[in-house]
């Protein structure tokens, strides 16, 4: 028997291995349907700075984005911003690029913002951010390139160049923050509102 008790499947807008894996794992089941926006353009258009108004304000374009394809549906959006101080950054294009934000990250502790959304009918109905401080370790070039000689080309999918539930572990000397915000999904707080909505069983 499902935990879902909703009259028609979730929808994840996006295709996210590691969203996609907490969902799973929390026995929900879903569609995963990735929201078709440009993200860098909507950033851009909102003239919000602070990272995680940023991270929030993506999350419910996706939600929206997909809700409106889908009547009736719950749609979940998620975003996660990464800021060493007032300095963002981006997924990066290529191997260079990796290799310029771990560089930048090394021996610094740096903020990962996490943002969920749940929309409907092209309505929000809940939105939260939560953040994580990683303390990344420091690095030598050495080291920075035989990373990414083994991560390959997954250090392009992710901000900061790095997964902490894969190799990305290894750079790491101390974490402040919840697992599920690391991993790009504020999941407790998002199964409190479908809890709240009675669509989950437990």
């Amino acid at each position: 028997m499902s935990i879902w008790r909703g009259p028609q499947k979730l929808i994840l807008a996006s295709q996210s291995r590691a969203r996609k894996m907490l969902l799973e794992n929390a026995g929900l089941e879903f569609e995963a349907l990735p929201a078709d926006i440009d993200e860098r353009a909507v950033q851009k258009n909102s003239g919000l700075a602070a990272p995680g108004e940023i991270a929030s304000l993506l999350a419910r374009e996706k939600a929206l984005f997909v809700s409106r394809q889908k009547p009736g549906q719950y749609v979940i959006g998620a975003d996660q911003t990464l800021a060493l101080g007032q300095l963002m950054f981006s997924k990066p294009a290529g191997r260079v690029q990796a290799a310029e934000q771990l560089g930048r990250l090394a021996g610094e502790t740096h903020e990962l913002h996490s943002a969920v959304a749940v929309a409907r009918d092209g309505k929000t109905l809940f939105d939260d951010v939560s953040v994580a401080g990683m303390t990344m370790r420091r690095l030598a070039a050495g080291e920075i390139e035989a990373y990414l000689d083994q991560a390959g080309t997954a250090v392009t999918t992710s901000v900061g160049a790095y997964q902490l539930e894969g190799l990305g572990v290894h750079l790491f000397e101390r974490i402040e923050g919840d697992h599920f915000t690391i991993l790009g999904l504020p999941l407790l707080s998002l199964l409190a509102f479908l809890r709240g909505e009675k669509l989950l069983a437990v």
